[in-house]
């Protein structure tokens, strides 16, 4: 069996400016940008085996949703899946399209901490989007995708982002 935590983040053209570092006596310049262009982010993390599956896509709803999870059949094809969620709309829509060998399960609402998958957008957000002004959507799918290649390739990381100690020993 495999348990899985999942959640959907939005990236676009607007940026947060952050605190960055710069040397002593000169005050950094960050752009800003109010773009209101994005796509979306749907992952889901195995806390314990540091695994990440992650599809970029345009919007989000049922079909996206059902598209998603069957990436997540796909890539758990001998293994049954129990995946924890949120309760947005798209998640318990009666059109989802379920795999077989997949259950879902709700997280308590409007209780973000509980889902290790946070962690990941955290982690993007901070490592690869803070400060940066985008020329176009395209630019923020390609830094997109570098994100979560980087960190699909980084079992340890993921481990150590999500790896709740009440998800370790309850799974």
């Amino acid at each position: 069996m495999r348990v899985l935590f999942q959640d959907e983040a939005r990236f676009g053209r607007i940026n947060n400016i952050r605190r960055c570092w710069a040397p002593t006596g000169v005050r950094p310049s960050v752009g800003a940008q109010r773009v209101r262009e994005s796509v979306y982010v749907y992952a889901a993390v195995a806390p314990a085996e540091g695994n990440l599956v992650s599809l970029v896509l345009p919007e989000t709803n049922s079909v996206m949703m059902s598209l998603f999870l069957g990436v997540i059949a796909k890539s758990f094809p001998n293994e049954f899946v129990l995946m924890f969620m949120d309760q947005a709309g798209w998640h318990t829509s009666k059109s989802l399209v379920l795999p077989e060998h997949m259950r879902l399960r709700w997280l308590p609402p409007y209780s973000p901490e509980c889902n290790p998958t946070e962690h990941i957008w955290e982690e993007i957000r901070e490592k690869w989007f803070g400060n940066t002004v985008f020329a176009s959507l395209d630019d923020v799918e390609d830094t997109l995708t570098r994100a979560l290649f980087s960190l699909q390739n980084n079992t340890p990381l993921i481990q150590s982002l999500t790896g709740f100690e009440w998800v370790l020993v309850s799974f």
